[in-house]
C-alpha cells in the first residue's frame, strides 16, 4: 500500500571479499537498486532535526572563523568523497501512512569510501584525535516468506518464478471481496520456539522470533559464541507495522463474554515492540532493544538505526529487520474498506503484477526478515563471512498526504538522491532496481517517473519487484527484500534481468 509518510533510506555496500583493504579494483562499477518504499508516521523530521542539532553542536570554530565574515559550513572539493568498487542498489521502501521511504545501496567487490575531515580547533584548544569510522557489515540473514523460510529456498523460487499467492485459507473470507493474500500454508516453530510460548504468541512474534534465530544460525554464532560476546554490545531492533492484531483481535472475541476470559498477555504480546525483547530475552542480549513501527518503511528504519549503533560504538552486533502477520479477518477486512486491495481472486498467482496496465492494487503478504549486522573488525575477530557493507542512510518525509504518494513524486526522488550522495556512486552506475512496485495504480506510476527522473535514459538499468512473487508484506517487506537483494551480491553468476522475481507471464 502506498501512503504519505517519512522516507527512511539506507545504503548498504556488499564486500566480496573485506578481510583487508588492499582489494583488487574492478575493471568497470556496476551498481543495483533495490527499492522497497514504505509510509508510515513523521518520525522522519524529528530524526532530521535531532540528526542536525548533533551536527551543529559537534562543530567547533577554526581561528579563520573569527577572522572571517559570517557564512555556512562549507567543505572544499578536494575533500570530496570517492570509491573504488562495483556498486548495487537496494531494497528501497516507499510507504504511504504518513509516508515513509527507503533505500539500500549495495557494492559489489568495491572499497568502502573514506571520509577525510581536517580536525578543526579552538583557540586555546589542543587537537582532537581522528576517530577511524566503524564499518558495518552483514554477516547472517533469516527469512520466513509465503514462498520459504529458509534463505537459499526462499531465493530459488523467487528466480523460479514460484508465487506464493493463493486463496485464503486459515479463516472464511468469502464475504469479503478480495480472497486471496501472500498466506504463509505450513509453518512451524519447532527447534526454534518454546511450544508453551508458540501457543501463546501471535505469529508476527513467532515469525520474528524464527528469523532472528535463523540469521543467527547463518552468521555462524552459535550458544558457544554468544558465551564469549560482549552482550552489553549486543542488541536487538526488528520492527512491525501492526503488531499481534490476531491476539488482540481474540481478547476482543474473549471480552465478549467477560474479562476472565482474555488472554492475560494479550497486551504485551499485541505491542510491536515484544518481538525484539523476547528474543533478546531469549540471548540474554542486553544492548539496544526497541521496535520502530513505520508502517511499510518500518524495516528500513529498524537497520539503519541498528547501522547507527554500531557506528556510534554502542553495540558491536545487531539483528535487525521486520515482520508482520496482518491476514485475519480485521486486517483483511481494513485495507479493502479503503479499496487498496486486488480482486483477482479467479488468478491469485496473478493478482500481484507491478507496473501492469491492469494492475488492481496490492496483495497482502505475511513473513519476516531479518539480517545480522555486525562491527567488520569485530565480524573478522570471529572468522565471520561477510555478505555485504552498509553504507549509510537518511529520513526524509513526503509531508503530503496519509495513503497516497506526492504526485511529485518529491519524496522519493529526494530518497534516491540523498542514497547516491550518501553512498558516493554515481547515478550512471546503477544498473539493477528491486522495487517497492506494490501493484497499485498512483503509488507504482509515480515511483517508476521518480526512478525515471534521477536515472535518465539508462540503457542498463533493470527493474523489477519481489512483492509480485510474495505480496506486501508490510513491515517485514523492506527486511524480505533486502535479504533478497543481498542474494543477489552474492551470486557472482548471476545477473539481475527484467523477469528476476517478476515471472514473465505477470505481464500482459
Amino acid at each position: 500500500m502506498v501512503a504519505s509518510a517519512p522516507l527512511c533510506t539506507w545504503l548498504v555496500a556488499a564486500c566480496m571479499s573485506v578481510s583487508g583493504d588492499n582489494r583488487p579494483k574492478p575493471s568497470r562499477r556496476s551498481c543495483s537498486l533495490s527499492a522497497t518504499t514504505e509510509c508510515s508516521g513523521g518520525g522522519g523530521l524529528l530524526s532530521h532535526g535531532s540528526r542536525l542539532m548533533n551536527l551543529i553542536t559537534s562543530l567547533e570554530p577554526c581561528e579563520e572563523y573569527y577572522k572571517s565574515k559570517p557564512m555556512f559550513f562549507g567543505f572544499e572539493k578536494k575533500n570530496r568523497i570517492k570509491r573504488t568498487g562495483d556498486y548495487i542498489l537496494s531494497p528501497l521502501q516507499f510507504q504511504n501512512w504518513s509516508c515513509n521511504h527507503g533505500l539500500f545501496v549495495f557494492v559489489l567487490s568495491g572499497k568502502p569510501m573514506a571520509v577525510a575531515v581536517q580536525a578543526t580547533k579552538e583557540p586555546t584548544a589542543k587537537k582532537k584525535a581522528v576517530t577511524k569510522k566503524r564499518r558495518v557489515v552483514v554477516t547472517g540473514l533469516g527469512v520466513v516468506s509465503p514462498v520459504g523460510d529458509v534463505v537459499d529456498v526462499f531465493y530459488d523460487n523467487l528466480l523460479e518464478g514460484v508465487s506464493g499467492i493463493s486463496e485464503i485459507e486459515s479463516f472464511d473470507c468469502q464475504h469479503f471481496p478480495t480472497k486471496i493474500a501472500g498466506e504463509i500454508k505450513s509453518f512451524s516453530a519447532d527447534g526454534w520456539i518454546s511450544p508453551k510460548l508458540s501457543k501463546r504468541a501471535d505469529k508476527f512474534m513467532l515469525y520474528l522470533l524464527t528469523a532472528g534465530k535463523k540469521a543467527l544460525e547463518d552468521a555462524g554464532v552459535t550458544k558457544d559464541v554468544i558465551k564469549e560476546l560482549d552482550i552489553t554490545k549486543c542488541g536487538v531492533i526488528i520492527g512491525s507495522a501492526l503488531g499481534g492484531m490476531k491476539v488482540f483481535q481474540d481478547a476482543i472475541e474473549a471480552l465478549r463474554v467477560s474479562y476472565r476470559k482474555m488472554n492475560p498477555f494479550c497486551v504485551p504480546f499485541a505491542t510491536t515492540n515484544m518481538g525484539s525483547a523476547m528474543l533478546a530475552m531469549d540471548l540474554g542480549w542486553m544492548g539496544p532493544n526497541y521496535s520502530i513501527s513505520t508502517a511499510c518503511a518500518t524495516s528500513n528504519y529498524c537497520i539503519l538505526n541498528a547501522a547507527n549503533h554500531i557506528i556510534r560504538g554502542e553495540s558491536d552486533m545487531m539483528l535487525s529487520g521486520g515482520s508482520d502477520s496482518a491476514i485475519i479477518p480485521i486486517g483483511l477486512g481494513g485495507f479493502v474498506a479503503c479499496n487498496s486491495l486486488s480482486q483477482r481472486n479467479s488468478d491469485p498467482t496473478k493478482a500481484s503484477r507491478p507496473w501492469d496496465v491492469s494492475r488492481d492494487g496490492f496483495v497482502m503478504g505475511e513473513g519476516a526478515g531479518v539480517l545480522l549486522l555486525e562491527e567488520l573488525e569485530h565480524a573478522k575477530a570471529r572468522g565471520a563471512k561477510i555478505y555485504a557493507e552498509f553504507m549509510g542512510g537518511s529520513f526524509t518525509c513526503d509531508a503530503y498526504h496519509m495513503i497516497e504518494p506526492h504526485p511529485d513524486g518529491t519524496g522519493i526522488t529526494l530518497c534516491i538522491e540523498k542514497a547516491l550522495a550518501q553512498s558516493g556512486v554515481a547515478r550512471e552506475d546503477v544498473n539493477y532496481i528491486n522495487a517497492h512496485a506494490t501493484s497499485t495504480q498512483s503509488g507504482d506510476l509515480n515511483e517508476y517517473e521518480a526512478i525515471i527522473r534521477c536515472f535518465g535514459d539508462n540503457s542498463e538499468l533493470k527493474i523489477n519487484s519481489t512483492k509480485s512473487m510474495i505480496g506486501h508484506l508490510l513491515g517485514a517487506a523492506g527486511a524480505v527484500e533486502a535479504v533478497a537483494t543481498v542474494k543477489v551480491l552474492n551470486q557472482s553468476n548471476q545477473k539481475p534481468s527484467i523477469t528476476f522475481f517478476l515471472a514473465p507471464q505477470h505481464q500482459d
